[in-house]
């Protein structure tokens, strides 16, 4: 590059317009680099590239798309598995007779699914009927209440059919119970809803047809807030005298209000600080505890059958039946 300096005036001396003009475009030539333009944006945001630039240049992030995350829901088997809670009063208790009964009602659940479902919860149960056509009944109807300990623990359901009223008592552990499916799992404020019997029947009907509610994997049940107006009197009883949270009692005169206080009333809002009530009525934790590690166990083992049913059914699936000899030779 010197050399071609030095001889540049020789060089104008011989051509000048020629050699002027090519000097000229060779010194106002700009050297660009021949990469592409993408490949070094590629180099500059990496972080190799930010790194040998400094610390004023970063790779620019992408943004992150937000994903639902699912946690498992706290798991009460005091709400869940009420029927294997014994009877709190001590005297009607019998530790061997609780025993072998938590093991017949096993077994029954290891024969049928009985799902999770409370007071308020809309269920669809199938029963064996010799008298109906297909030898079945079918009855859709909300949750009221729930009786009763061990075998003898029993649900009602309610349902307005052709306006009237309908009730049934199931007993959990009927041998004719064919199925029981939860179409709307959800609770209610209080844990018994008899008091629908008295109120408007649009709050008891359920469509037949009622097509099931799904609730996302890992939610904690829903509590449904709705408070059901009552209607005038006479009442089956006497809920204003009562501590139900989910009614709207209708309206009464002052001095009606006053002699329903002053008379005897069945809320008594202090027997929650009533410690010997309360401890009679609750179970020991050594009881409570050893009917939890049963029902740990039992769930154990209905997880590990389902396992081995669901690989026995991949397996089936991805078997080949080789063809026979004889079919393939008349095709």
């Amino acid at each position: 590059m010197f050399k071609l300096y030095e001889n540049i005036p020789l060089l104008l001396a011989r051509q000048p317009n020629t050699l002027k003009q090519t000097v000229q475009s060779i010194i106002g030539r700009t050297y660009t680099n021949t990469l592409p333009d993408r490949i070094l944006e590629k180099a500059r945001r990496s972080r190799l590239g930010a790194a040998a630039k400094g610390p004023s240049v970063y790779p620019e992030e992408k943004p992150k798309i937000e994903q639902a995350e699912y946690t498992e829901a706290d798991r009460d088997y005091k709400y869940i598995y009420p029927d294997f809670l014994p009877n709190p009063v001590y005297y009607f208790r019998d530790k061997i007779r609780e025993r072998l009964e938590r093991i017949d009602m096993m077994n029954r659940r290891k024969q049928i699914s009985i799902p999770e479902f409370y007071v308020g919860s809309i269920l669809a149960v199938t029963v064996s009927d010799p008298y109906a056509s297909g030898k079945t009944n079918r009855f859709v109807g909300i949750c009221i209440r729930r009786d009763d300990y061990g075998l003898r623990h029993s649900f009602t359901l309610r349902n307005v059919i052709d306006g009237l009223g309908v009730e049934i008592m199931y007993d959990l552990y009927n041998p004719t119970i064919r199925s029981i499916e939860v179409l709307k799992l959800e609770k209610r404020l209080d844990d018994n809803l008899t008091y629908l019997q008295d109120c408007p029947p649009e709050y008891s009907t359920i469509p037949f047809d009622f097509q099931p509610v799904k609730l996302l994997p890992g939610m904690k049940v829903p509590v449904n807030t709705i408070k059901v107006p009552l209607k005038n009197k006479p009442w089956r009883h006497a809920w204003d005298r009562k501590a139900v949270r989910g009614v709207i009692l209708p309206e009464v005169k002052r001095f009606e209000h006053e002699q329903y206080m002053n008379s005897s009333s069945d809320f008594k809002p202090y027997e929650k600080w009533d410690l010997m009530k309360n401890y009679r009525e609750s179970i020991h934790d050594d009881d409570h505890h050893e009917i939890i590690q049963d029902i740990k166990k039992f769930e154990s083992e209905i997880t590990d059958k389902q396992e081995v049913v669901t690989a026995a059914k991949k397996l089936v699936r991805t078997r080949r039946i080789p063809k026979e000899e004889g079919s393939s030779n008349e095709k």
